[in-house]
Protein backbone atom coordinates (compact mmCIF):
# COMPACT_ATOMS: atom_id res chain seq x y z
CA UNK A 1 0.00 0.00 0.00
CA UNK A 2 2.34 2.05 1.07
CA UNK A 3 4.46 1.42 -2.27
CA UNK A 4 1.47 1.87 -4.31
CA UNK A 5 1.19 5.50 -2.31
CA UNK A 6 4.73 6.48 -3.10
CA UNK A 7 4.30 5.45 -7.03
CA UNK A 8 1.64 9.05 -6.95
CA UNK A 9 4.10 11.35 -5.72
CA UNK A 10 6.28 11.90 -8.86
CA UNK A 11 2.75 12.39 -10.84
CA UNK A 12 1.32 14.53 -7.45
CA UNK A 13 4.36 16.62 -7.56
CA UNK A 14 4.11 17.83 -11.47
CA UNK A 15 0.98 18.57 -10.66
CA UNK A 16 1.67 20.83 -8.01
CA UNK A 17 4.70 22.38 -9.65
CA UNK A 18 2.45 23.31 -12.36
CA UNK A 19 -0.56 24.25 -10.24
CA UNK A 20 1.98 26.42 -8.05
CA UNK A 21 3.08 27.91 -11.16
CA UNK A 22 -0.11 28.80 -12.33
CA UNK A 23 -0.95 30.88 -9.37
CA UNK A 24 1.82 32.82 -9.36
CA UNK A 25 1.01 33.50 -12.48
CA UNK A 26 -2.76 34.64 -12.01
CA UNK A 27 -1.88 36.68 -8.99
CA UNK A 28 0.89 38.72 -11.11
CA UNK A 29 -1.85 39.85 -13.70
CA UNK A 30 -3.14 43.30 -13.03
CA UNK A 31 -6.51 42.66 -13.56
CA UNK A 32 -7.25 39.24 -12.17
CA UNK A 33 -9.04 38.29 -15.14
CA UNK A 34 -8.47 34.38 -15.56
CA UNK A 35 -8.27 31.76 -13.24
CA UNK A 36 -5.29 29.91 -12.32
CA UNK A 37 -7.56 26.63 -13.05
CA UNK A 38 -7.60 27.88 -16.97
CA UNK A 39 -3.66 28.85 -16.63
CA UNK A 40 -2.75 25.22 -15.15
CA UNK A 41 -5.61 23.12 -17.52
CA UNK A 42 -3.66 25.00 -20.47
CA UNK A 43 -0.21 24.20 -19.27
CA UNK A 44 -0.84 21.02 -19.08
CA UNK A 45 -2.28 20.26 -22.22
CA UNK A 46 0.96 22.28 -23.76
CA UNK A 47 2.99 19.90 -22.19
CA UNK A 48 1.42 17.01 -23.17
CA UNK A 49 1.24 18.24 -26.84
CA UNK A 50 4.93 18.69 -26.71
CA UNK A 51 5.47 15.29 -24.72
CA UNK A 52 2.83 12.58 -23.36
CA UNK A 53 3.27 11.86 -19.57
CA UNK A 54 5.30 8.97 -19.02
CA UNK A 55 5.15 5.75 -16.76
CA UNK A 56 6.48 7.25 -13.76
CA UNK A 57 4.24 10.60 -13.77
CA UNK A 58 0.96 8.59 -14.97
CA UNK A 59 -0.06 7.10 -11.75
CA UNK A 60 0.30 9.95 -10.07
CA UNK A 61 -1.52 12.35 -12.25
CA UNK A 62 -4.40 10.11 -12.72
CA UNK A 63 -4.53 10.17 -8.78
CA UNK A 64 -4.85 14.08 -9.10
CA UNK A 65 -7.13 14.27 -11.72
CA UNK A 66 -9.23 11.75 -9.62
CA UNK A 67 -8.88 11.68 -6.19
CA UNK A 68 -7.72 14.76 -5.09
CA UNK A 69 -10.07 16.33 -7.69
CA UNK A 70 -12.84 14.29 -5.22
CA UNK A 71 -10.97 15.49 -1.80
CA UNK A 72 -11.02 19.31 -3.40
CA UNK A 73 -14.63 19.13 -3.43
CA UNK A 74 -15.19 18.21 0.07
CA UNK A 75 -13.38 20.92 0.99
CA UNK A 76 -15.30 23.18 -0.85
CA UNK A 77 -18.30 22.82 1.15
CA UNK A 78 -16.27 24.49 3.89
CA UNK A 79 -16.53 28.03 1.93
CA UNK A 80 -20.21 27.95 1.09
CA UNK A 81 -22.83 29.20 3.40
CA UNK A 82 -26.50 29.33 3.22
CA UNK A 83 -26.99 32.49 4.91
CA UNK A 84 -25.04 34.20 2.36
CA UNK A 85 -28.20 34.27 0.14
CA UNK A 86 -29.71 36.51 2.93
CA UNK A 87 -27.13 39.42 1.96
CA UNK A 88 -28.21 39.78 -1.33
CA UNK A 89 -31.61 39.33 -1.16
CA UNK A 90 -34.45 37.79 -3.34
CA UNK A 91 -33.81 40.39 -6.04
CA UNK A 92 -31.01 38.10 -7.23
CA UNK A 93 -32.61 34.46 -6.61
CA UNK A 94 -35.74 35.52 -9.46
CA UNK A 95 -32.67 36.02 -11.75
CA UNK A 96 -30.70 33.04 -10.92
CA UNK A 97 -33.95 31.12 -11.09
CA UNK A 98 -34.12 31.85 -14.60
CA UNK A 99 -30.69 31.69 -15.77
CA UNK A 100 -29.98 28.48 -14.38
CA UNK A 101 -33.19 27.19 -16.24
CA UNK A 102 -32.30 28.61 -19.40
CA UNK A 103 -28.46 26.93 -19.14
CA UNK A 104 -29.95 23.63 -18.63
CA UNK A 105 -33.32 22.96 -19.84
CA UNK A 106 -31.69 25.19 -23.26
CA UNK A 107 -28.51 22.94 -23.13
CA UNK A 108 -30.35 19.99 -23.33
CA UNK A 109 -32.07 21.11 -25.84
CA UNK A 110 -29.09 22.67 -27.84
CA UNK A 111 -26.76 19.39 -26.84
CA UNK A 112 -29.35 17.19 -28.74
CA UNK A 113 -29.40 19.55 -31.19
CA UNK A 114 -25.75 19.53 -32.00
CA UNK A 115 -25.30 16.00 -31.31
CA UNK A 116 -23.03 16.35 -27.76
CA UNK A 117 -22.94 13.82 -25.06
CA UNK A 118 -25.02 14.46 -22.31
CA UNK A 119 -21.89 15.09 -20.15
CA UNK A 120 -20.16 17.42 -21.80
CA UNK A 121 -23.52 19.29 -22.86
CA UNK A 122 -24.38 19.29 -18.96
CA UNK A 123 -20.70 20.22 -17.90
CA UNK A 124 -20.68 23.83 -20.60
CA UNK A 125 -24.24 24.15 -18.90
CA UNK A 126 -22.74 23.90 -14.98
CA UNK A 127 -20.00 26.10 -16.06
CA UNK A 128 -21.72 28.98 -17.61
CA UNK A 129 -25.26 28.82 -15.49
CA UNK A 130 -23.66 28.30 -11.73
CA UNK A 131 -19.47 29.28 -11.22
CA UNK A 132 -18.00 28.52 -14.44
CA UNK A 133 -14.56 26.45 -13.52
CA UNK A 134 -15.70 25.18 -10.34
CA UNK A 135 -18.89 24.00 -11.09
CA UNK A 136 -17.45 22.16 -13.57
CA UNK A 137 -14.76 20.37 -11.14
CA UNK A 138 -17.54 19.57 -9.03
CA UNK A 139 -20.19 17.84 -11.27
CA UNK A 140 -17.11 16.06 -13.62
CA UNK A 141 -16.54 13.28 -10.90
CA UNK A 142 -20.27 12.77 -9.77
CA UNK A 143 -20.97 12.30 -13.74
CA UNK A 144 -18.04 10.30 -14.62
CA UNK A 145 -16.87 12.87 -17.02
CA UNK A 146 -13.81 12.18 -19.30
CA UNK A 147 -11.07 14.50 -19.32
CA UNK A 148 -11.78 15.37 -22.84
CA UNK A 149 -15.26 16.93 -21.87
CA UNK A 150 -13.60 19.14 -18.28
CA UNK A 151 -10.66 20.43 -20.83
CA UNK A 152 -13.44 21.42 -24.03
CA UNK A 153 -16.05 22.96 -20.83
CA UNK A 154 -13.33 24.44 -19.05
CA UNK A 155 -11.80 26.37 -22.44
CA UNK A 156 -15.59 26.70 -23.99
CA UNK A 157 -16.40 28.95 -20.73
CA UNK A 158 -12.83 30.93 -20.47
CA UNK A 159 -13.29 32.05 -24.20
CA UNK A 160 -16.99 33.25 -23.55
CA UNK A 161 -15.82 35.03 -20.18
CA UNK A 162 -12.88 36.61 -22.00
CA UNK A 163 -15.74 38.42 -24.17
CA UNK A 164 -17.70 38.68 -21.40
CA UNK A 165 -14.94 40.92 -19.67
CA UNK A 166 -14.50 43.55 -22.44
CA UNK A 167 -18.70 43.91 -23.39
CA UNK A 168 -20.44 44.04 -20.40
CA UNK A 169 -19.11 47.22 -19.04
CA UNK A 170 -19.94 49.15 -22.53
CA UNK A 171 -23.18 47.73 -22.60
CA UNK A 172 -23.76 48.00 -19.15
CA UNK A 173 -22.97 51.95 -19.76
CA UNK A 174 -24.99 52.17 -22.90
CA UNK A 175 -28.35 50.80 -21.60
CA UNK A 176 -27.27 52.89 -18.38
CA UNK A 177 -27.84 50.97 -15.36
CA UNK A 178 -27.19 51.38 -12.45
CA UNK A 179 -24.39 50.35 -9.99
CA UNK A 180 -27.40 47.25 -8.47
CA UNK A 181 -28.36 46.34 -12.14
CA UNK A 182 -25.07 45.93 -13.41
CA UNK A 183 -23.63 44.19 -10.15
CA UNK A 184 -26.73 41.89 -10.42
CA UNK A 185 -26.61 41.58 -14.23
CA UNK A 186 -22.46 40.81 -14.30
CA UNK A 187 -23.24 38.47 -11.29
CA UNK A 188 -25.39 36.05 -12.74
CA UNK A 189 -24.29 36.19 -16.25
CA UNK A 190 -20.64 35.93 -16.15
CA UNK A 191 -18.87 32.73 -15.33
CA UNK A 192 -15.94 32.32 -13.23
CA UNK A 193 -14.90 34.42 -10.26
CA UNK A 194 -12.77 36.07 -11.45
CA UNK A 195 -13.72 37.28 -14.52
CA UNK A 196 -17.35 38.22 -12.28
CA UNK A 197 -14.62 40.52 -10.56
CA UNK A 198 -12.61 41.95 -12.99
CA UNK A 199 -16.17 42.73 -15.08
CA UNK A 200 -17.93 44.45 -12.19
CA UNK A 201 -15.17 46.74 -11.03
CA UNK A 202 -15.04 48.05 -14.63
CA UNK A 203 -18.06 49.60 -14.16
CA UNK A 204 -17.50 50.71 -10.64
CA UNK A 205 -16.92 49.77 -7.41
CA UNK A 206 -19.99 49.71 -6.02
CA UNK A 207 -20.94 47.25 -8.66
CA UNK A 208 -18.26 45.22 -8.82
CA UNK A 209 -18.84 44.72 -4.68
CA UNK A 210 -22.30 43.75 -5.62
CA UNK A 211 -21.74 41.87 -8.57
CA UNK A 212 -19.37 39.33 -6.01
CA UNK A 213 -21.91 39.14 -3.42
CA UNK A 214 -24.80 38.06 -6.15
CA UNK A 215 -21.68 35.11 -7.33
CA UNK A 216 -21.38 33.94 -4.09
CA UNK A 217 -25.17 33.53 -3.75
CA UNK A 218 -24.80 31.86 -7.20
CA UNK A 219 -22.32 29.32 -6.15
CA UNK A 220 -24.92 27.93 -3.74
CA UNK A 221 -26.45 26.52 -6.47
CA UNK A 222 -23.95 23.83 -7.24
CA UNK A 223 -25.26 21.95 -4.10
CA UNK A 224 -28.91 21.31 -5.75
CA UNK A 225 -27.09 20.41 -8.98
CA UNK A 226 -24.37 18.13 -7.87
CA UNK A 227 -27.30 16.38 -6.10
CA UNK A 228 -29.54 16.27 -8.87
CA UNK A 229 -26.95 14.51 -11.09
CA UNK A 230 -25.94 12.24 -8.55
CA UNK A 231 -29.06 10.40 -9.11
CA UNK A 232 -29.52 11.00 -12.88
CA UNK A 233 -26.01 9.56 -13.08
CA UNK A 234 -27.15 6.53 -10.99
CA UNK A 235 -30.69 6.30 -13.39
CA UNK A 236 -28.65 6.31 -16.37
CA UNK A 237 -26.04 3.59 -14.70
CA UNK A 238 -29.06 1.63 -13.75
CA UNK A 239 -30.35 1.89 -17.24
CA UNK A 240 -26.94 0.29 -19.11
CA UNK A 241 -26.71 -2.20 -16.54
CA UNK A 242 -30.34 -3.53 -17.73
CA UNK A 243 -29.49 -3.04 -21.32
CA UNK A 244 -26.78 -5.41 -21.22
CA UNK A 245 -28.13 -8.03 -19.37
CA UNK A 246 -31.29 -7.35 -21.79
CA UNK A 247 -33.73 -7.30 -18.64
CA UNK A 248 -36.01 -5.18 -17.57
CA UNK A 249 -34.83 -2.28 -15.79
CA UNK A 250 -37.00 -3.10 -12.69
CA UNK A 251 -35.05 -6.84 -12.73
CA UNK A 252 -31.32 -5.29 -12.87
CA UNK A 253 -29.57 -4.44 -9.13
CA UNK A 254 -27.06 -1.83 -9.15
CA UNK A 255 -24.25 -2.01 -6.24
CA UNK A 256 -25.11 1.57 -5.56
CA UNK A 257 -22.38 1.21 -2.72
CA UNK A 258 -19.70 1.27 -5.52
CA UNK A 259 -21.13 3.75 -7.86
CA UNK A 260 -22.53 5.94 -5.56
CA UNK A 261 -19.50 9.67 -5.22
CA UNK A 262 -19.65 8.91 -1.62
CA UNK A 263 -16.92 12.36 -1.55
CA UNK A 264 -20.67 14.23 -2.23
CA UNK A 265 -21.63 13.67 1.37
CA UNK A 266 -18.58 14.92 2.79
CA UNK A 267 -19.06 18.15 0.39
CA UNK A 268 -22.50 18.64 2.04
CA UNK A 269 -21.56 17.71 5.48
CA UNK A 270 -19.40 20.41 5.41
CA UNK A 271 -21.26 22.86 3.89
CA UNK A 272 -24.10 22.12 5.94
CA UNK A 273 -22.09 22.87 8.99
CA UNK A 274 -20.19 25.65 8.13
CA UNK A 275 -23.64 26.93 7.67
CA UNK A 276 -24.29 26.45 11.19
CA UNK A 277 -21.47 29.13 11.91
CA UNK A 278 -19.53 25.94 14.01
CA UNK A 279 -16.55 26.37 11.48
CA UNK A 280 -14.09 29.50 12.18
CA UNK A 281 -13.88 31.97 9.92
CA UNK A 282 -9.88 31.82 9.74
CA UNK A 283 -10.26 27.72 9.23
CA UNK A 284 -12.84 27.46 6.72
CA UNK A 285 -11.00 30.28 4.70
CA UNK A 286 -7.84 28.16 5.02
CA UNK A 287 -9.56 25.31 3.82
CA UNK A 288 -11.00 27.27 0.60
CA UNK A 289 -7.26 27.97 0.19
CA UNK A 290 -6.93 24.22 0.32
CA UNK A 291 -9.75 23.39 -2.07
CA UNK A 292 -8.53 25.84 -4.81
CA UNK A 293 -4.72 25.11 -4.99
CA UNK A 294 -6.16 21.10 -5.06
CA UNK A 295 -8.55 21.64 -7.78
CA UNK A 296 -5.52 23.93 -9.71
CA UNK A 297 -3.56 20.82 -9.32
CA UNK A 298 -5.95 18.10 -10.44
CA UNK A 299 -7.16 20.33 -13.49
CA UNK A 300 -3.05 20.57 -14.57
CA UNK A 301 -3.35 16.92 -14.23
CA UNK A 302 -6.72 16.95 -16.48
CA UNK A 303 -4.45 19.16 -19.02
CA UNK A 304 -1.60 16.80 -19.00
CA UNK A 305 -4.08 13.84 -19.65
CA UNK A 306 -5.82 15.62 -22.74
CA UNK A 307 -3.86 16.89 -26.26
CA UNK A 308 -5.60 19.65 -28.60
CA UNK A 309 -5.88 17.00 -30.70
CA UNK A 310 -8.25 14.44 -28.61
CA UNK A 311 -10.06 17.87 -28.83
CA UNK A 312 -10.20 18.70 -31.83
CA UNK A 313 -11.97 15.32 -32.86
CA UNK A 314 -15.24 16.44 -31.09
CA UNK A 315 -15.40 19.41 -33.47
CA UNK A 316 -16.61 23.07 -33.18
CA UNK A 317 -20.37 22.11 -31.63
CA UNK A 318 -19.02 22.32 -28.32
CA UNK A 319 -17.81 25.92 -28.75
CA UNK A 320 -20.90 26.58 -30.48
CA UNK A 321 -23.18 24.75 -27.56
CA UNK A 322 -21.06 27.43 -24.96
CA UNK A 323 -21.62 30.28 -27.22
CA UNK A 324 -25.68 29.72 -27.42
CA UNK A 325 -25.88 29.09 -23.68
CA UNK A 326 -24.15 32.10 -22.87
CA UNK A 327 -26.15 34.48 -25.18
CA UNK A 328 -28.89 33.07 -23.88
CA UNK A 329 -28.17 33.80 -20.48
CA UNK A 330 -26.94 37.40 -20.52
CA UNK A 331 -30.01 38.14 -22.83
CA UNK A 332 -32.27 36.62 -20.12
CA UNK A 333 -30.70 37.70 -17.42
CA UNK A 334 -31.06 41.42 -18.68
CA UNK A 335 -34.61 40.86 -19.28
CA UNK A 336 -35.48 39.32 -15.81
CA UNK A 337 -33.69 42.75 -14.01
CA UNK A 338 -35.97 45.05 -16.61
CA UNK A 339 -38.87 42.83 -15.00
CA UNK A 340 -37.72 43.21 -11.44
CA UNK A 341 -36.73 47.35 -12.65
CA UNK A 342 -40.37 48.04 -14.06
CA UNK A 343 -42.10 45.72 -10.79
CA UNK A 344 -39.63 48.41 -8.34
CA UNK A 345 -38.06 45.67 -7.13
CA UNK A 346 -34.61 46.84 -7.93
CA UNK A 347 -33.57 50.42 -8.47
Amino acid sequence: MIKKYIGYLPGLLLASFIALIAKLAADSLPIHFISASVIALFIGMIINSIKKPGRIVEPGIKFTSKKVLKFAIILLGASLNITTIMHVGSMSLIVMVFTLLTCFGGGYLVGRALGLNWKLSNLISAGTGICGGSAIAAIAPVIDAEDRDIAYAMSATFLFDMVMILLFPVMGHAMGLSDAAYGLWSGTAVNDTSSVVAAGYAFSEAAGDFAVMVKLTRTLAIIPTVITFTFVNLRLKRRELAAAQEHNTDGVKLNITKVFPWFILGFLALAGVNSLGVIPVSVSSAMKDISKFLMIAALAAIGLNTSFKDMKKSGAAPMLHGFIISALVVIVAILAIYLEMGLGLLK
